[in-house]
């Protein structure tokens, strides 16, 4: 048993789908304190983050997860969209270019500490212009960090994948199946 400290569905549904035995909570992080100068200096100091104030809330006495993920093109980081207008704007960045989703994870027990960065980059054909207006019209792109759902509506643009899917949906667990 292991405690995913991470209010994501997609991270739970990694776990349960590998079949590691998990409990749900996530802590308090203010990640807009952060100060990186670039996309991977960035989700590793808001894994840290967490992890310190997970750790802090909960303890080890239960194995500990904790991960981010951040979405970048062109140098820069795409964080959640605050509003359509952003979001066309950041999946303008990602059409006919490569995003790079790095994930970063600290797992920590009794007996181990782990810490993971990943990076798996999708390289995108440019999005048809009424596609991506139906898209930014159905709202799923909503609390997407860049806007962009590879198993949604970005998967038909997928040119080339080079990395762990699982990566890009927020969890390594190819990198973290042997130590849970």
């Amino acid at each position: 048993m292991i405690r995913l400290a991470s209010a994501s569905i997609s991270r739970a549904k990694i776990l349960k789908d590998f079949g590691v035995d998990f409990i749900q909570k996530s802590c308090d992080f203010d990640e807009d304190t952060i100060v990186a100068s670039t996309p991977k200096e960035f989700v590793y100091l808001a894994t840290l983050g967490k992890y310190h104030a997970c750790k802090k809330e909960f303890g080890i006495e239960i194995p500990l997860l904790v991960a981010d993920t951040v979405v970048t093109a062109h140098g820069k980081i795409l964080r959640k969209a605050q509003d359509r207008e952003d979001a066309q704007r950041i999946l303008e960045l990602q059409s006919g270019s490569i995003s790079s989703i790095i994930t970063c994870m600290i797992y920590e027990s009794k007996s181990l500490y782990f810490l993971d960065i990943a990076t798996t980059d999708y390289i995108f054909e440019t999005f048809d212009e009424e596609d991506l207006k139906a898209y930014l019209d159905s709202d799923e792109w909503m609390g997407k960090a860049g806007a962009c759902m590879v198993e949604g509506f970005c998967k038909k643009y997928i040119k080339e994948v080079r990395g762990l899917e699982s990566t890009a949906m927020g969890l390594g667990i190819e990198r973290l199946l042997p130590y849970v």
